[in-house]
């Protein structure tokens, strides 16, 4: 029972701090990120086994370019894009691929660090610019539908869940429960496109379809990273619930593909 309410009360601590800072001002959602980032930056090189003093300087210098000088440059961005997205190909190759853990060398692991962390982190920093000013509702819009993702394929699966979707690496995770997640996330898309209006219906359900599929990848794949390196969580800064990468695995590893599909509507629009 102790447990459970220390879990419940480190969730509910960090959902009010991620949504108060995000629609306060521009300043607390960047400083916000910034600092997940870095945490992000620490648990990932513990779980590859990568000395963190220079990942740091790398993710503070590339938080700080992104302050100074945000370019929102169509090219600027699909060049991150790409970037990202190799690399998140690549670990979706390896995670269907391979049976057994990969072994990285050094400049494997900050291809990897940067594809998988820095650069990430940069474009959610980003997504909230995306109509040309400061929306923060386009990021809260995005949580929302992590968190629908997350309890409906929690939920359908516990009840009705008998197809093991990834079992070697979530033994949990059934494919009644990724469907089920994926119906009510879109389900939750059409609602909070009648809210959120600067976003027709069709993007935001798409937005949807984007966050419940490579978000459950996200997951997935940080999954193989912590049962590579033999541990539970990624971090221990929220209690019951691991660390930063826990809780942020699912919309780091969606956000490229969603900034991309973003940027592209930008551009023929």
């Amino acid at each position: 029972m102790r447990e459970s309410s220390i879990r419940a009360l480190s969730g509910f601590i960090y959902i009010v701090l991620l949504l108060t800072a995000t629609l306060f001002s521009e300043v607390s959602f960047t400083l916000l990120f910034g600092i997940f980032l870095l945490i992000a930056v620490v648990e990932f090189c513990k779980l590859i086994h990568l000395k963190n003093g220079l990942p740091i300087v790398l993710g503070l210098g590339a938080y700080i370019l992104f302050i100074v000088f945000r370019i929102n440059s169509f090219y600027t961005d699909i060049a991150i894009c790409l970037a990202t997205l190799f690399v998140s190909v690549n670990l979706m190759l390896d995670l269907f691929g391979s049976t057994q853990p990969v072994r990285s060398d050094k400049p494997a692991k900050y291809v990897k660090l940067f594809g998988y962390i820095i650069l990430p982190f940069i474009l959610l920093m980003k997504a909230p610019f995306i109509t040309g000013s400061f929306t923060p509702n386009i990021i809260i819009g995005i949580f929302i539908l992590i968190w629908t993702n997350d309890t409906f394929a929690y939920i359908v699966g516990k009840s009705f869940g008998k197809t093991k979707l990834f079992e070697r690496i979530s033994p949990k995770k059934t494919i009644e429960g990724f469907v089920g997640g994926l119906v009510f996330t879109m389900i939750g898309s059409y609602i909070i496109s009648q809210f959120f209006t600067f976003f027709p219906p069709v993007t935001w359900i798409i937005t949807g379809l984007i966050v419940g599929f490579f978000g459950t990848i996200g997951d997935l794949i940080e999954s193989k990273f912590k049962r590579t390196a033999g541990v539970k969580d990624s971090g221990k800064i929220m209690p019951g619930h691991g660390g930063i990468l826990d809780r942020l695995d699912s919309v780091i590893f969606a956000i490229p593909f969603l900034y991309l599909f973003y940027q592209i509507l930008n551009y023929v629009s």
